[in-house]
């Protein structure tokens, strides 16, 4: 067991379950890739998904302009960033994984 593990947990709680404006079922999904489970959460699910596909993808290509986007279609500030920790924090994970398993699979 890393000397980390007791810390990472905290934050992915932190992260997805706890207190905020969007639905912690919803944080998870989209910490797990689904996208599509930020419909039903403003007024352009179809943009928000593209958004949180970026910021999976080429967070490296979000700009200030795709959220003011977002903004103007109704979204808030505390939804976008929720979504947006989720999704990034689910990324990292997922790339986390990836490197320590081609790791064990090198010292095999």
């Amino acid at each position: 067991m890393s000397r980390h593990t007791e810390v990472v947990a905290a934050l992915e709680a932190a992260i997805l379950q706890g207190p905020g404006e969007t639905p912690p079922a919803q944080r998870r999904a989209v910490a797990e890739g689904d996208a599509a489970a930020s419909a039903g959460i403003g007024p352009a699910p179809a943009a928000l998904a593209a958004y949180l596909d970026k910021v999976r993808k080429h967070a490296y290509k979000v700009t200030d302009d795709d959220v003011a986007a977002l903004r103007a279609a109704g979204y808030s500030e505390d939804q976008l960033f929720e979504l947006t920790v989720a999704t990034a924090w689910g990324a990292a994970r997922q790339r986390l994984h990836a490197g320590l398993a081609a790791l064990r699979g090198a010292k095999s």
